[in-house]
């Protein structure tokens, strides 16, 4: 079944469709885990240098985020054997495709934002 059937299957069901909307949401929510995608889009990170790109997020918030996205698969935690120990954070293949997500977003602000001022 290619993408687009399923996406049609799914559109055929509200249920199928809340569901996946949710799921979507419950990877994507806070208000950290976007920046943290959009920052590690560029390329692999250290913690520090993902602090540091990040404004104003803590050393706790990032590490709880990290962990969560990486439990639902969006971002894996790589471990090298040196010394010192060099830990590296990067998208996975489904974290990468969140790229089309944000596009999509991007799109629809302009566009929203567009039809706003226009009304006014």
């Amino acid at each position: 079944m290619t993408e687009l059937a399923a996406l049609q299957d799914i559109k055929k069901c509200p249920r199928q469709y809340v569901l996946a909307v949710n799921d979507a949401l419950n990877v994507i929510s806070g208000k950290w885990k976007l920046p943290i995608i959009g920052t590690l889009l560029f390329g692999k990170c250290r913690f520090k240098e993902l602090q540091q790109n990040i404004e104003k997020i803590t050393p706790r918030m990032l590490s709880k985020e990290l962990k969560e996205l990486e439990l639902n698969g969006v971002v894996a935690r790589r471990v090298y054997d040196s010394t010192p120990i060099l830990i590296e954070y990067e998208l996975t293949p489904s974290g990468h495709n969140i790229l089309k997500v944000l596009d999509s977003m991007v799109q629809w602000g302009l566009d929203h934002r567009a039809e706003v001022m226009k009304a006014d």
